[in-house]
């Protein structure tokens, strides 16, 4: 289920379903969004914080279902990660969104909402830069900004050398639907209703502020739970931050990796510039997508309509 794309003149609304936004960063980023020729309307959490999160678990969930069933709202950007949205996973209305289906973007902690999404209503959701966080910053590129013309002009995206190095792990070609994102989130979802499904899914990991031993941890959860086995292929993003503790010995990542990639049976490919990282290479989940190690690229079908 693909949501329909923006055109000039659409609103698009800016939520905190997770950790609390800063309001300046959030209008820093609005003249972005009004040079696409779209207006933006600002949720009510914008405004909030409860301790570490943009509200109680009931504000930023009405927050969420009033953008929903708001007509004039045609997009969903989450201001920014952070944590809170898996809190929230259990009562958010999937019917609504299965009646409502819009464009619905974000990262990092929305992996888990990303994920939920996706599996029990089938909408394509879109892995990219957010307001607070991304496109506030003094980083934020052209390529990262050139990103949300998907939502207007849909087009299948392609990704190859020209963007960043990329490091073949193993050889192959993968054809599946796209899923995955943040590698901690996904940890989370194990053994609960909205565990990632990664049977025959060409699988995205990304993460940032972790350790080798943390990604070895996580990785190594992934793989008992036969998450890395049942998949078609598996993508890595950006692992940013990822130094391990000052003064204690420790793997490399590169590593890590190989312990638990390079006996796999499916493709694997190293080096996309996906997650917290400037340029930031935006993907829509849930759609197909076809990764070819020989030529070292990745390709992904258009997720608006």
């Amino acid at each position: 289920m693909r949501p329909k794309r923006l055109v000039q003149g659409d609103t698009i609304g800016i939520t905190a379903p997770a950790s609390p936004a800063d309001i300046q960063k959030i209008r820093q980023a609005i003249p972005f969004f009004e040079q696409m020729g779209v207006h933006v309307k600002l949720g009510k959490t914008i405004h909030l914080r409860y301790g570490y999160l943009a509200g109680t678990d009931t504000e930023r969930l009405a927050d969420i279902h009033n953008m929903i069933v708001d007509d004039s709202i045609k997009a969903i950007m989450f201001a920014r990660g952070g944590y809170g949205t898996a809190r929230i996973a259990d009562n958010l209305d999937y019917q609504l969104i299965e009646q409502h289906p819009k464009i619905i973007w974000g990262y990092s902690d929305i992996t888990y909402l990303h994920t939920a999404i996706r599996q029990i209503t089938g909408l394509t959701t879109f892995h990219g830069p957010m307001p607070a966080s991304d496109i506030a910053d003094s980083d934020f590129d052209d390529l990262s900004a050139s990103m949300f013309r998907q939502l207007l002009e849909p087009a299948t995206l392609h990704y190859s050398e020209a963007i960043s190095p990329l490091r073949v792990m193993v050889p192959g070609q993968a054809v599946a639907e796209l899923v995955g994102g943040n590698l901690s989130l996904l940890i989370s979802s194990l053994g609960t209703p909205y565990e990632i499904d990664t049977q025959g899914k060409l699988l995205l990991l990304e993460d940032i502020g972790e350790a080798p031993y943390r990604i070895d941890s996580m990785l190594n959860q992934l793989h008992l739970a036969g998450k890395l086995d049942a998949a078609a292929g598996i993508v890595i993003g950006d692992f940013a931050e990822a130094e391990p503790p000052e003064g204690k010995s420790s793997l490399s990542l590169e590593q890590v990796f190989h312990d638990y990639f390079s006996g796999l049976r499916c493709p694997v490919m190293a080096g996309f510039k996906i997650g917290h990282c400037f340029p930031h290479f935006s993907l829509p989940l849930g759609e197909k997508a076809v990764m070819n190690t020989a030529d070292k690229t990745l390709t992904v079908e258009a997720g608006v309509r």
